[in-house]
C-alpha cells in the first residue's frame, strides 16, 4: 500500500490535538506492513505519513503487540528450506518419527515427535 492512501486512512483517526485515537485493527495492520517493508530511514516513513515519531510510536507498538498475540492471523506461509547443516542433516520422515529427525555425524539420530519439541531443542541448544 502506498503511503498516500495510508496517510488518508490515518488522518481520519486524528483528534483535534493531533493524537491518533481508536485506530482500527485493519489500519494498524496496514501501518505495520508498510513499516516492515519500508527500506529508508524511519524519519522519512513518519514524514511521508504526515506524523511525528511520537505519534506513530504508539501505533506501531500496538500493531506489533496485536501481531504477537495473533490478532492479525497468519499473513503468508513462508517456507524455510534447510539444505544441510554443518554437522548433519535434517530429514522429514514418514517412518517411526511423525515429524522430524536430525541425523548428526557419527550416526547419532535425534527424533522429534512434533515441531514444537524441535523448536524447543533448537532454542536451548543455541
Amino acid at each position: 500500500m502506498d503511503t498516500i492512501t495510508l496517510k488518508r486512512k490515518l488522518s481520519t483517526y486524528e483528534s483535534d490535538k493531533g493524537y491518533l485515537r481508536n485506530v482500527s485493527d485493519d489500519v494498524l495492520y496496514e501501518v505495520l506492513m508498510a513499516w516492515e517493508n519500508w527500506t529508508g530511514p524511519s524519519a522519512e516513513f513518519y514524514r511521508s505519513l504526515g506524523f511525528t515519531y511520537k505519534q506513530m510510536a504508539g501505533i506501531i507498538g500496538k500493531a506489533k503487540k496485536l501481531k504477537r498475540e495473533g490478532r492479525f492471523g497468519s499473513s503468508e506461509f513462508k517456507q524455510v528450506k534447510i539444505d544441510t547443516p554443518i554437522d548433519g542433516s535434517i530429514v522429514a520422515s514418514d517412518g517411526p518419527c511423525a515429524a522430524v529427525e536430525i541425523v548428526w555425524t557419527k550416526g547419532q539420530v535425534i527424533r522429534f515427535s512434533g515441531v514444537d519439541f524441535l523448536l524447543d531443542f533448537l532454542k536451548k541448544s543455541a
